[in-house]
């Protein structure tokens, strides 16, 4: 993301986005999450907190958050997943919507996996079930 002003990145990102980077608890949050994974350095807590906040104002799509953490805040890779995981669940699923908006993007809910209509069901013929006895 090139350089802009604050003035052209408030306009860009949703209200809701900004609110969550300005609270003190999205940064409680990741400090919470952190020393939860036994990370203690504040090097490391600052580099998450700001690959967090870089998926935030539209800078690091959430899909590269995970690789990021491994590649650039040098934790392993089994820890940046499961960091990811964790700032995933309790920070960007909250505002799910806005990040979709913000990257252009449909995020799927991993909660439910999608139904078919019952336009789109195919129906199955039903047959004599040989495998049942006659119920007397």
């Amino acid at each position: 993301m090139p350089k802009e002003t604050p003035e052209k990145l408030s306009n860009e990102i949703p209200q809701k986005l900004l609110d969550l980077i300005k609270t003190e608890d999205t940064a409680l949050e990741i400090t919470r999450i952190c020393f939860e994974n036994e990370i203690k350095d504040d090097a490391k807590i600052r580099g998450i907190s700001y690959q967090t906040g870089r998926v935030l104002v539209g800078d690091l799509p959430p899909e590269d958050f995970e690789k990021d953490l491994e590649e650039k805040v040098k934790i392993s890779s089994f820890l940046a997943s499961k960091i990811a995981r964790e700032i995933n669940d309790s920070i960007f699923y909250s505002v799910r919507e806005s990040l979709a908006t913000l990257y252009k993007t449909e995020i799927a809910s991993s909660e439910k996996s999608p139904m078919k209509s019952s336009e789109e069901r195919v129906e199955t013929p039903r047959k004599k079930d040989v495998y049942r006895e006659p119920v007397e």
